[in-house]
């Protein structure tokens, strides 16, 4: 298994800049940065790798680096590829969700090669939610 080895200290840094150059978007950067420190991902990483080590397994750590502009087709970065959630190469095309390239991007620096367990499902084959009168 493999996960990205982030800087959360670096990440949680404050936005308010200083007098003469106060900073900007301040209440949403302290908004981000609560949820971060919140989510406790040192210890998430921790605990998986104390229960990979206890059933034989192994936790590899990946620089985070351009994992979410690179693109897990044909290995092209570049950060105008990410939009949002969508991930669209501007190099071949390739049209993923952002995490899932990004997490295809790790497992591939891990050397874990090509794995894929979801695919998205086609447009207009989305599940309905609505309920038929038996």
């Amino acid at each position: 298994m493999a996960v990205e080895e982030l800087r959360v200290e670096n990440m949680t840094r404050s936005a308010r800049g200083a007098i003469a150059e106060p900073g900007r978007n301040v209440r949403q950067k302290a908004g981000l940065n609560r949820v971060m420190l919140n989510e406790a991902h040192a210890r998430t990483v921790e605990l998986l790798a104390y229960k990979l080590a206890e059933r034989g397994g192994q936790l590899l750590k990946v620089p985070a680096a351009y994992t979410s502009q690179t693109c897990s087709t044909c290995g092209h970065r570049d950060p105008r590829s990410r939009t949002g959630v969508v991930f669209t190469c501007t190099s071949c095309g390739h049209l993923d969700h952002a995490d899932t390239n990004a997490a295809l991007n790790i497992l591939n620096a891990a050397g874990l090669g090509r794995v894929r367990t979801w695919s998205p499902a086609p447009v207009g084959c989305e599940a309905s939610t609505t309920r038929r009168a038996a």
